[in-house]
Order: C-alpha cells, then sequence, then structure tokens
C-alpha cells in the first residue's frame, strides 16, 4: 500500500505485479529487476544466486545502496515473520485499501493470510 500511495503522490505508475512475478520488467521502479532479484535470492537457498545478485546490485548501485537494500529486506522479512508469528490481524482499513490488489496478484491465498 506504502508504494501504491507513494506512486499516487509522487506521479508514478508502479506495476504492482512485479512483486509476485507477474509483471513486466521493473514494476516502475529504477533498477527494479536488480531489487527483485535479490530480494528473490534473499529469500531462496541458491546461495550463488545470492551471491550473484549482491555482486550486481553492488556493481550497480554502490555499496551503500547494498546495504541499504539488505537493511529493507531483513526489516521486512522480520516484521512479516513476526505478524504471522503473533497472529496480528491487518486492521480493518487496510484490508478494504488493499482488497484490489490483494485480490489481482493472489496475496489471499498465500498461507499467512489464512487467519486474516
Amino acid at each position: 500500500m506504502l508504494l501504491r500511495a507513494s506512486g499516487r503522490h509522487d506521479g508514478a505508475d508502479y506495476d504492482l505485479a512485479a512483486i509476485v512475478g507477474d509483471g513486466d520488467g521493473d514494476g516502475g521502479v529504477p533498477e527494479g529487476r536488480l531489487l527483485s532479484r535479490f530480494a528473490e535470492a534473499i529469500l531462496g537457498t541458491d546461495e550463488a544466486a545470492l551471491a550473484t545478485a549482491r555482486r550486481e546490485l553492488n556493481a550497480t548501485l554502490g555499496p551503500e545502496a547494498l546495504v541499504d537494500t539488505a537493511a529493507v529486506a531483513a526489516l521486512f522479512n522480520a516484521i512479516d515473520r513476526i505478524a504471522d508469528a503473533t497472529g496480528i490481524p491487518l486492521e480493518d482499513d487496510k484490508m478494504a485499501d488493499s482488497a484490489d490488489f490483494r485480490a489481482t496478484l493472489g496475496i489471499d491465498d498465500f498461507p499467512s493470510m489464512a487467519h486474516r
């Protein structure tokens, strides 16, 4: 929701389908393909893919961006795991505001949505 709201504020048109691999290209985010590969490698089990994505990110955006990107990914992963583990429900207003893109992207079918 934050990316969608940011896009409205900035006049950008983000393709949220890129988040689940259904989009065409970078999702409207600079270096979006590279960032997606890095995020997928972080969550995957292929150490070589992670090393490659890390090198590409470092070479393309620099070491500061690599650290920032890894920190953001770690934070989002932690927040999601904490919310799922404790059963924190998504607030009603956020459920309503995100219903359209959750349905479009198939997010409602994720196991973590079973208790929502």
